[in-house]
């Protein structure tokens, strides 16, 4: 199995950029929370040991490697609301935290590598889409890990003010326990309403009340 490198930021370093932000987002698929973007521009002399897709790593690993980046990386985390993914739609919105993720950097990126195959409308550096990214490009995996951890968090937080949607545990994702919770406690300020099981449920209120 090949691990993720430095190549493609090589590459645009060589092609004249002098700065290069890796850029993911998580939170897409949960009915719940904000979807949660981060950029991270790494030090070529100081790369983390051990980086990759946040997904094929242990959550001790990622725990470890999020502190780790967050002393030797410029690391900068975005969201989008509940309330913007409802309002613009669900890929919208997780540009929108792209976008204001690359913004948010220390270190002004003059390009950034994009994880995925769409490049956000209003990014304002020059970007690369690079899909699965985060398994290729070590920067494109360091903000796949910060990104997870970041969001997983705040989901664990909002776990302890609305209990018994699992959230500690799914992070908003639609597990049984979640949508069985959604049936019998209903649909909490956090939920995006777009999303069809929350949709339904409010539909189905709405239709009872009446």
């Amino acid at each position: 199995m090949s691990k993720p490198d430095f190549s493609y930021e090589t590459e645009a370093l060589k092609r004249g950029a002098r700065c290069v932000a890796g850029v993911d987002e998580v939170g897409r698929g949960p009915l719940a929370g904000p979807v949660t973007a981060a950029a991270v521009v790494l030090d070529p002399r100081r790369i983390p040991e051990g980086l990759n897709d946040s997904k094929k790593l242990t959550p001790k690993r990622r725990e470890m490697l999020f502190d780790v980046l967050m002393e030797c990386a410029d690391v900068s985390v975005a969201h989008a609301s509940v309330e913007e993914i409802d309002e613009l739609n669900i890929l919208r919105a997780s540009h929108l935290a792209m976008e204001r993720a690359v913004a948010g950097l220390k270190t002004t990126a003059d390009y950034a590598l994009i994880d995925g195959n769409m490049i956000p409308k209003d990014l304002p550096v020059k970007a690369q889409a690079v899909i699965k990214g985060d398994a290729v490009s070590v920067s494109i995996a360091a903000a796949s890990i910060v990104a997870k951890i970041t969001r997983d968090r705040i989901m664990e937080d909002l776990a302890q003010q609305f209990p018994g949607y699992g959230w500690e545990r799914n992070a908003g994702y639609p597990s049984k326990q979640h949508k069985e919770a959604l049936q019998s406690l209903g649909v909490t300020p956090h939920h995006r309403r777009s999303f069809k099981p929350v949709h339904n449920i409010l539909y189905q209120e709405h239709f009872i009340s009446d």
